[in-house]
């Protein structure tokens, strides 16, 4: 009888708030979640890098480059030793990515970091070590480059697939695919009709 009185009892004002403090917290997860497109980072679409639209100088580069056809983003960009490194890189970076988007600091010219730098070259000679063997690059890291001994790749295929002119104002053929609104119909409906009335 005791438990069935406690059971019925009412929860206590700091469980109630704690209840509704953690339901908000979840909702708001959920939210971003939803919002940002996040299942779409787990897949290799080249779409899903142009999320964000400060990425669109780097996305129509590469359409336009003769890698679109056997390389997407992630061919490049992400290490393939394993798919642990793989997807902890993609979590690490994305992170980051998503850190500097939302806090406005993204700079006007995108610039590959250091680390990004060295997952490159390896995927650069992953791809190609059967066309480039006798070429000084396939022992190249980006600690011997920096001493002299050896170049990265790209600073002899600077147009490759990037090309030299990277900021958000100055790369021709800017187009991109449109991608879908992550408002939920309802209230793109609810808007609409708030603006007839």
């Amino acid at each position: 009888m005791r438990k069935i009185i406690q059971f019925l009892h009412p929860p206590e004002s700091w469980q109630l708030v704690a209840a509704i403090i953690t339901g908000a917290i979840v909702g708001i997860f959920i939210y971003l979640f939803f919002v940002s497109n996040a299942v779409s980072y787990i897949s290799d679409a080249p779409e899903t890098c142009i999320n964000c639209h400060i990425m669109s100088p780097q996305y129509a580069t590469w359409q336009h480059s003769a890698h679109r056809e056997k390389a997407t983003c992630n061919d490049c960009h992400v290490p393939h030793t394993n798919p642990v490194a793989k997807y902890f890189f993609k979590g690490k970076d994305g992170m980051r990515h998503a850190t500097i988007f939302t806090l406005r600091a993204e700079p006007q010219v995108i610039q590959i970091g250091e680390e990004g730098k060295m997952v490159v070259q390896e995927n650069c000679k992953r791809c190609h070590n059967f066309l480039n063997q006798n070429v000084g690059t396939l022992t190249a890291t980006l600690e011997s480059a920096k001493h002299g001994e050896g170049k990265l790749c790209w600073e002899c295929h600077r147009e490759v697939p990037h090309g030299r002119v990277n900021s958000l104002s100055s790369v021709s053929y800017t187009q991109i695919p449109k991608l879908e609104s992550p408002v939920p119909e309802w209230i793109t409906k609810l808007l609409k009709e708030e603006k007839s009335e």
